[in-house]
């Protein structure tokens, strides 16, 4: 059994890492602090299987309880579940993620290699990653890839994707703990690495196209605790449709379900109103509502983007990555929805075929947006394929979000990494409407290009470029840093068979 000391210091670490990804150069201070890990772990004489299991799981909680500690946010603060409940509910979550992190450090147990040992670290972190992407519907939140877009490597996220971004930030930061034993070859292998990856950067593979767009994205800042209050439902109402009314834009968004009540249910003529307006106005407008959905077991809610544009019929989007426990219960699991007091907690789930937005201008080529509902631009690869599949081209990406949940923690920074990661992955701008922030416009390079402040009611009117072309990861998706790996982890064990 490791000792204590060494568990103390690893949970730290992981802490430390947790923390680094909000800080501005997050990305780079991230690499020497996971160097740290192995070099904590390597005091361990001749560690067994179990020791590295416990190190890496202790590393593994540090990083993930700090990081996903909002969650509690949403399950006492906004849901009313018992706080004991609650914060056992954020530890088990943070400890299955932590599993994962303590599998892939299982590969330290082969024995060094001068050359190999790095990549075949890195290989077996990848292949972990890629598992947490979808195993029990997937949450890949708070991987290394995130804060790469404040990172050396963010530029290897178009030709490779956040996975190879990973790879190369657990390599590095494997050779920097090697420096002391293996000086040149630890030393060129950083340089290299970091070198390349910057001249990346001098390739685009995407190009604008049209004239910018005028855009308008509204941020209601309705607090959660009165987001199905009735009173408070229809001041939603009235500020979004007086919001949407007072202007026109090319593209008007609203935030996930801004308008929280069945679409069906909504006030006579509401819907209508907007759709005059969008005709007369020559305005699309995206709305966030519930949705309704007829099945064999009858009418089911769905978390729904209603577009609404001059010449066309109703366009909708129902989000297909739906949240476990907030938008669907799994079996054996409705005691834990019923302690948490969400409305409409079992949605439908929408397909992921499901057709771009089409933004009509006059005298100008229709343009065409790939939607994502809240927490669905967590997932690169299903976004990449989307954008792959699709029949009409995608210029740009839109995300629209209700963060109100979390209260004032780091979430909305998380997700807006995230979404930054998504447009630097596939070349394309990013537009983000939330309730509460951060409501924002990110550029196809990953840069934040105009914010509006969280907690604030307002309006962020803007013009933005849309953009059409291909990357190499929409095309390849994560195949390439996938084959890679395995094929490292391969020549790693016949090494290993040899010795």
């Amino acid at each position: 059994m490791p000792n204590s000391i060494a568990l103390a210091m690893l949970l730290v670490t992981g802490m430390l890492l947790a923390g680094a990804a909000e800080l501005p150069y997050g990305g780079w201070i991230q690499i020497p602090l996971l160097s740290l890990v192995w070099w904590q772990i390597s005091t361990q004489a001749n560690p067994s299987i179990k020791k590295l299991f416990l190190l890496g799981l202790s590393f593994g909680l540090g990083y993930f309880v700090l990081g996903l500690w909002w969650i509690y946010i949403s399950l006492h603060d906004v849901g009313g579940m018992h706080p004991v409940i609650a914060s056992i509910a954020v530890f088990l979550l943070a400890t299955v993620m932590a599993l994962f992190f303590s599998t892939a450090c299982l590969i330290l147990r082969l024995k060094k290699n001068r050359y190999l040992s790095g990549l075949v670290l890195a290989s077996s972190w990848v292949i972990v990653e890629y598992i947490r992407e979808f195993i029990f519907t997937g949450f890949p939140w708070m991987g290394f890839a995130e804060a790469q877009v404040n990172g050396p490597f963010a530029w290897v996220a178009p030709l490779l994707g956040g996975l190879a971004c990973t790879f190369l930030a657990v390599w590095v930061s494997w050779e920097i703990f090697q420096l002391k034993k293996n000086f040149f070859f630890s030393a060129t292998c950083i340089v290299a690495a970091i070198t390349l990856s910057q001249l990346a950067s001098l390739w685009s593979f995407t190009k604008p196209t049209g004239e910018p767009l005028s855009v308008r994205l509204i941020q209601g800042n309705f607090k959660q605790r009165l987001k199905f209050n009735p009173e408070s439902i229809e001041q939603q109402f009235i500020f979004y449709t007086k919001a949407i009314e007072s202007q026109a834009a090319d593209l008007i968004i609203t935030p996930e379900t801004a308008y929280p009540w069945p679409q069906s249910n909504l006030p006579e003529g509401l819907l209508q109103s907007i759709q005059d307006f969008s005709t007369n106005s020559a305005s699309n407008v995206l709305l966030g509502v519930i949705g309704e959905t007829s099945n064999t077991q009858g009418v089911q809610y769905s978390n729904r983007i209603q577009g609404l544009s001059p010449n066309r019929a109703p366009y909708q989007y129902d989000k297909s990555h739906l949240v476990p426990f907030g938008e669907f219960v799994p079996p054996g699991f409705h005691w834990f929805v019923n302690a948490f007091h969400v409305p409409m907690s079992d949605f439908a789930r929408g397909k992921l075929d499901q057709a771009p937005f089409s933004i009509e201008r006059l005298g100008q080529e229709t343009l065409n947006a790939a939607i994502t509902i809240c927490y669905e631009d967590v997932f690169g690869e299903e976004l990449a394929s989307r954008i792959r599949k699709s029949i009409k081209p995608v210029n740009l990406l839109i995300n629209v979000t209700n963060l109100a949940w979390f209260g004032n923690s780091q979430a909305p920074k998380q997700q807006l990494r995230l979404s930054q990661l998504r447009s630097l992955e596939t070349g394309l701008p990013g537009l983000r409407a939330t309730n509460t922030g951060l409501t924002a416009v990110v550029g196809p390079d990953g840069a934040v290009l105009a914010e509006l402040k969280q907690w604030t009611q307002d309006t962020l009117s803007t013009k933005v470029q849309a953009y059409a072309g291909t990357t190499p990861y929409v095309l390849w998706g994560s195949a390439p840093i996938l084959t890679l790996s395995t094929l490292l982890l391969i020549l790693g064990w016949i090494r290993q068979r040899r010795i």
